[in-house]
C-alpha cells in the first residue's frame, strides 16, 4: 500500500505560533510505516525546525505547498491566504466557510474550482456528533487571562488607555505569573477580587477558563458557571452587567437570543468592565454578543463597546487564543487528533474523515 504523504504548510496569520502537527505527533505518525511527512519552514511556529528534522520529516521551504505534487494532503490550521486560484489537493484545516461566515463563499469555491476538498477540522466529529479535536480548553484559559489582564488594567488606568498588546508565552506558568502580577496590583486599589461570570462553564472551552481563574487566585464564589440550564430561558441577562467579567464560552451551532444588548449594559453603576467572547463568533449573524463588530488581534486586544451610560467597557475577540500558549495548545489539540491522522490511509471509509467529507460536499452543493 502506497504511503500517505503529508505535507504541513507554515502557518500566514498574525502572530499563529501554533502548527497543525507536532515533531513528536510526526514522529509517531512516521513509526507507522504508512506516511511521509514535509514540513515547510516557518519563520512563526513555536516549533523550530531542527526539532521536526530531528523526528525525520522532510523539510520544505515556507509557502511550497502550492506548488507541491497534487496526492499531498496539506496540513494546517488556519485559513488560507486570501487568494483566488483553485484549490487541487486535499486541504485538513480550520476553514470557517460552513456556517454562512462573510466571504464564506469566495473561500469555498475555490475547492470545486480545482477539485480540491476540505476536511475541515472544526468539523471532525465521533459517531456522537463530539468533535475528536479541539483548542477549546487553551481558547478558554487564554482568554480568561486577558479578561483579568484588561478588568485589572482598567482599574488602574485613564479610560482613554487600552490594554496593551501581548506576545505569545513559552509556558503557562509564565502566562500565570503575569496575570497574577496585573491582578495582586488591582486588587491593592480596590481592595477586592472581581467577580466573573462564565457561559459554557461545563464544556472544554469553560473549563480551561476556570481552571486560569483558579490558578490565578480567583476564589470559587466569585465565579459563576451557566450553561444550557441557565440560559435555556433565553437572554439578555442582567446578571451579565452585574459581573465585572463576562466570558462567553459556547459554541454556537444554533440561533439564541442575545445574552447580552445595549440596553442591557447602557446604566450608571453596570458592574461589568470586560467582555471576552472565546467563541468570537463577529460575523456570525446571530452572534448572541451583537455589542461589537470588530475581530481583536494579540497587538491590540480590546475593542471598546459604544455605550452611551456606565463605565468603559471593551470586548477582548481574538479568534486565534489558544496561540498565546502555542506549544501546549499545539500538542494538547494533535494528541487528540492522532488517532484519526492515522486512519487518513483509509479516509474514504473510516467514519470521522467520510464524514467530513459528505459535510464538505453538502456545502458545496449549496455554493
Amino acid at each position: 500500500m502506497s504511503k500517505v504523504i503529508l505535507h504541513l504548510r507554515a502557518e500566514t496569520k498574525p502572530l499563529e505560533a501554533r502548527a497543525a502537527l507536532t515533531p513528536s505527533t510526526a514522529k509517531e505518525l512516521l513509526d507507522t510505516g504508512r506516511f511521509e511527512i514535509f514540513v515547510e519552514e516557518s519563520s512563526q511556529s513555536t516549533f523550530a525546525t531542527e526539532e521536526y528534522k530531528k523526528a525525520g520529516t522532510n523539510i520544505v521551504p515556507e509557502g511550497s505547498w502550492v506548488d507541491a505534487p497534487k496526492e499531498r494532503i496539506i496540513l494546517g490550521l488556519k485559513e488560507l491566504p486570501e487568494d483566488t486560484f483553485p484549490l487541487v489537493h486535499e486541504h485538513i484545516q480550520f476553514a470557517h466557510c460552513y456556517k454562512d461566515q462573510s466571504g464564506w463563499k469566495d473561500v469555498l469555491k475555490r475547492f470545486p474550482e480545482g477539485n480540491g476538498t476540505l476536511y475541515d477540522l472544526e468539523f471532525l466529529e465521533n459517531d456522537n456528533g463530539r468533535r475528536v479535536a479541539a483548542f477549546g480548553f487553551y481558547a478558554g484559559f487564554a482568554g480568561a487571562a486577558l479578561g483579568i489582564q484588561d478588568w485589572a488594567f482598567k482599574q488602574t488606568h485613564a479610560d482613554h488607555e487600552n490594554l496593551p498588546g501581548v506576545s505569545p508565552y513559552g509556558n503557562e506558568q509564565a502566562l500565570i505569573a503575569d496575570v497574577k502580577k496585573d491582578l495582586d496590583v488591582a486588587v491593592s486599589k480596590t481592595g477586592r477580587k472581581p467577580k466573573i461570570l462564565v457561559i459554557g462553564a461545563l464544556g472544554r472551552c469553560g473549563s480551561g477558563a476556570i481552571d486560569l481563574l483558579k490558578k490565578v487566585g480567583i476564589p470559587d464564589e466569585n465565579i459563576s458557571k451557566w450553561d444550557v440550564n441557565e440560559t435555556s430561558i433565553g437572554g439578555p441577562f442582567k446578571q451579565i452587567a452585574e459581573s465585572d467579567i463576562f466570558i462567553n464560552c459556547i459554541y454556537l451551532s444554533q440561533p439564541i437570543p442575545p445574552f447580552i444588548d445595549l440596553n442591557t449594559l447602557n446604566f450608571e453603576d453596570r458592574a461589568l468592565r470586560t467582555i471576552v467572547d472565546v467563541s468570537a463568533d463577529t460575523t456570525n449573524p446571530h452572534n448572541p454578543i451583537p455589542v461589537y463588530t470588530v475581530a481583536t488581534v494579540f497587538s491590540d486586544p480590546t475593542v471598546p463597546v459604544e455605550t452611551s451610560k456606565g463605565p468603559k467597557l471593551s470586548v477582548v475577540s481574538i479568534d486565534h487564543l489558544p496561540s498565546l500558549l502555542p506549544r501546549e495548545a499545539s500538542e494538547f489539540f494533535v494528541r487528540d487528533l492522532l488517532p484519526y491522522l492515522k486512519q487518513l490511509p483509509e479516509r474514504k471509509t473510516a467514519p470521522v474523515w467520510k464524514r467530513a467529507k459528505d459535510l464538505f460536499d453538502h456545502h458545496v452543493e449549496r455554493l
